[in-house]
């Protein structure tokens, strides 16, 4: 057995809590690869908040094979996470990994970058995404330790992409086409979504959660409400969401419908003469309060959309 393979094989025990007697890291069983689509694969993240008994791996990752390797889609929460997803590819299959795509600036999907790095596996991602996580993700990274843990953490680094683009593209690198697809701000500044051509499964990234409300602190709401009327466009059949269970192209709809419900409300409220200070009770949306997080980013989401209806309004 080479170094690299008892490494491997080591963080790999060590990711998922395995190691009976001397466990460095709380158990927890890491994402299975599960398929979505021919040759389309999702490793379910657990949602909630990161915390140290799920790790912080709250995110979805995946993989699209192709005749002749992988690409991956969104690295995990840390290198020991980054280690556990290259661990269930392999498991699926043995085609290299050519490339991994990083759809947003959120730390359950970025941190486990060093893991593929140090395997000569190159990280591509928007250059605004590249460029947020280098001015805020090192406090990001030290928040997520406070969070989970250290020892879960171990090994986890802030890295810079070795590749970064501007605008939509097809990757041809695997015997298979994947587009990479970018709309402008929307949900973040640099956030893309990732289309199997061949299958129609749509890696959504920040644009879609599935019955998880969604964060609009990054966003630009217009061109959030753009790109997914383009993806409704689209023939999307398989969507797996940033956080939440594989879904249909309904997730569109329903995320689309929270968006719209919490721009009216606010709205009302800003015209009526409400206060910020009352705007995450008084902005209650009854429709989503069986969604994950309810009760921490829709009331955080209502008082960021009231101060930017009020200067709207004030600067019209």
């Amino acid at each position: 057995m080479t170094a690299v393979l008892r490494r491997d094989v080591l963080l790999g025990l060590l990711a998922g809590g395995a190691l009976a007697g001397c466990a460095l890291v709380p158990a927890a069983a890491p994402g299975r690869a599960v398929a979505v689509a021919p040759g389309v694969y999702m490793v379910p993240g657990s949602g909630g908040v990161a915390d140290e008994h799920n790790l912080g791996r709250i995110g979805n990752a995946g993989f699209i094979v192709g005749e002749t390797g992988v690409v991956a889609i969104d690295t995990g929460t840390s290198y020991l996470h980054g280690v556990a997803l290259l661990a269930a590819i392999r498991q699926t299959t043995e085609l290299p990994v050519k490339l991994a795509l990083i759809t947003h600036t959120r730390p359950e999907f970025l941190f486990g970058g060093a893991a593929f790095r140090e395997r000569g596996i190159p990280i591509r991602m928007h250059s605004r995404t590249a460029r947020l996580m280098a001015s805020r993700c090192e406090t990001c990274l030290k928040a997520l330790r406070q969070q989970v843990g250290e020892p879960p953490m171990s090994g986890t680094t802030m890295y810079k992409a070795d590749q970064e683009f501007e605008t939509s593209h097809r990757v041809d690198l695997i015997g298979r086409p994947v587009q990479v697809l970018y709309f402008g701000h929307s949900s973040g500044p640099g956030d893309i979504a990732v289309f199997d051509e061949r299958s129609g499964a749509l890696f959504a990234g920040g644009l879609l959660d599935e019955r998880r409300i969604p964060d609009i602190q990054d966003s630009d709401l217009e061109g959030w409400k753009r790109a997914l009327k383009a993806l409704s466009a689209m023939r999307v059949g398989t969507v797996v969401p940033g956080h939440g269970g594989a879904a249909s192209s309904t997730a569109i709809a329903a995320v689309e419908g929270y968006l719209a419900q919490l721009e009216a409300r606010v709205r009302a409220l800003v015209v009526a003469g409400a206060s910020l200070l009352g705007v995450a009770d008084e902005a209650e949306l009854p429709d989503y309060e069986s969604w994950d997080q309810y009760d921490v980013i829709h009331r955080r989401n209502a008082s960021v959309a009231f101060l930017r209806v009020e200067r709207e309004l004030m600067f019209k």
